[in-house]
């Protein structure tokens, strides 16, 4: 198989060859030095970090643990680190990686298997989609404490007024598209739209919208991860692409949304990550809700989910005293600590049988849990997703934008776009990793 080095979503650089060594761990009385490298991050998740490593530290004399906080200031500046690393065989020995590229440094060797490190009762403490999106080719690559979801987002005032109800949803009677459209087309007016679908455009893109292409009948690649055509540009993912262009062509939801456009009253409906939640409720102004994610006519409930995890990399010496402190690190007390200081949804069910969680008992934290747990689906997992995510972010870019122009949806401009996404992932997949 062919290896790559590129700086994720941004730069491609040469080649080279990959070296993994595997030592035994250091003999009694050595002390074993394991480094992190990982974002910087909000004040109480770096007070997190130095309190556990102290922790840590203190009780395991012959292990010490030290961690790097990567600033990234500009949306590359991780990225770019980890690259250069690579091509000077000087990775840290864990690295902290988001969801989506656990396959790319999986595939590519960068990282290494952490199946010998975390029982199969481990693992199935663990939301099913966080362990789907740290695996490849049959293995565990990462361990993650933290998940994500997006879900449906209602402004209660807005809806009673335009006399539209969406309370008593259940995981088994989720909004449907149809339903979806007949809100959103009712709930606009002349001083809000009706409907919040583009998270941004770059990543929240896929991220957001793969649950309505599965729910139709196709995702955007296969699931062995090696086969766009016939997916992304399939007639399901043409009827779903013209569902999401329409409801931007008739003016119910904005190609360009202005910054935090559900809290600012903007929109009546959005939808919208699991963080959300937090903001609504420290800034909003009016009453609001949140219910399941929506779903096909003729399919079946699916939700996003993934967030950043940690893995052991190829230039690790001692991966077995990395793997023991993985182990500690992903306890439930620690998971629930430090999903409660980043706020957001633990990945660990037994977590949330901690203190630290009891916030997620009831209500839209608790909804957020419930999807992760029966309808989360992950990306791709392909070590081409970095391709195909700024590939199909533009094409959705220009799709949306000529709906908004246009005023109209046109089918065939739509297949010409996905056509281009898959011929671009299978040309990056065919020449790197076909074998």
């Amino acid at each position: 198989m062919k290896k790559r080095m590129s700086v994720i979503l941004a730069l491609t650089m040469a080649a080279t060859t990959m070296f993994s060594a595997v030592p035994a761990m250091a003999k009694d009385g050595d002390v074993v030095n394991i480094t992190i490298w990982s974002p910087t991050d909000r004040e109480q998740v770096e007070a997190w970090w130095t309190e556990k490593l102290a922790e840590w530290n203190e009780a395991n004399p012959n292990i010490q643990v030290s961690r790097e906080a990567i600033d990234r200031s500009d949306s590359y500046a991780y990225d770019n680190k980890i690259a250069t690393a690579v091509t000077s065989n000087d990775l840290p020995d864990i690295f902290y990686v988001d969801g989506p590229q656990v396959s790319y440094y999986a595939a590519n060797g960068i990282s290494i298997p952490l199946s010998d490190y975390f029982t199969e009762d481990d693992l199935s403490d663990f939301v099913p989609s966080s362990i789907a999106q740290n695996t490849y080719d049959g293995q565990l690559y990462a361990i993650g404490a933290t998940e994500s979801s997006v879900a449906f987002y209602y402004n209660k005032d807005y809806l009673k007024e335009c006399g539209v109800d969406t309370d008593d949803r259940t995981l088994d009677n989720p909004i449907t598209w149809d339903e979806m459209a007949e809100i959103a087309e009712k709930c606009t007016t002349d001083n809000y739209v009706g409907a919040h679908i583009i998270m941004d455009h770059g990543e929240g893109l896929p991220y957001a919208l793969e649950p309505m292409y599965i729910s139709e009948g196709k995702d955007y690649i296969s699931e062995d991860g090696k086969e766009a055509d016939g997916y992304v540009n399939s007639e399901e993912a043409v009827k779903t692409t013209s569902y999401l262009a329409d409801l931007i062509a008739k003016g119910y939801a904005n190609i360009e949304p202005i910054t935090d456009e559900f809290l600012n009253g903007a929109c009546a409906t959005m939808l919208g990550g699991s963080w959300e939640v937090a903001t609504l409720e420290a800034n909003a102004d009016f009453d609001w809700g949140v219910t399941y994610y929506p779903v096909s006519e003729t399919g079946t409930a699916v939700s996003p989910c993934g967030d950043w995890a940690a893995a052991v990399s190829k230039d690790c010496e001692n991966p077995d005293a990395a793997g023991e402190f993985l182990q500690w690190l992903m306890n439930s007390e620690n998971v629930a600590t430090y999903a409660a200081a980043i706020v957001k949804p633990a990945t660990r069910n037994s977590a949330y049988d901690e203190e630290a969680m009891a916030d997620y008992k009831e209500g839209a934290r608790a909804l957020m849990v419930e999807q992760l747990n029966n309808t989360a689906v992950p990306r791709p997992r392909t070590p081409s997703y970095a391709t195909f995510s700024s590939a199909y972010a533009e094409a959705m870019t220009n799709i949306l934008s000529d709906a908004a122009t246009n005023g109209e949806v046109d089918d065939d401009y739509i297949q010409s776009e996905l056509d281009t996404v898959a011929e671009t992932f299978t040309e990056d997949y065919e020449t790197y990793y076909a074998e």
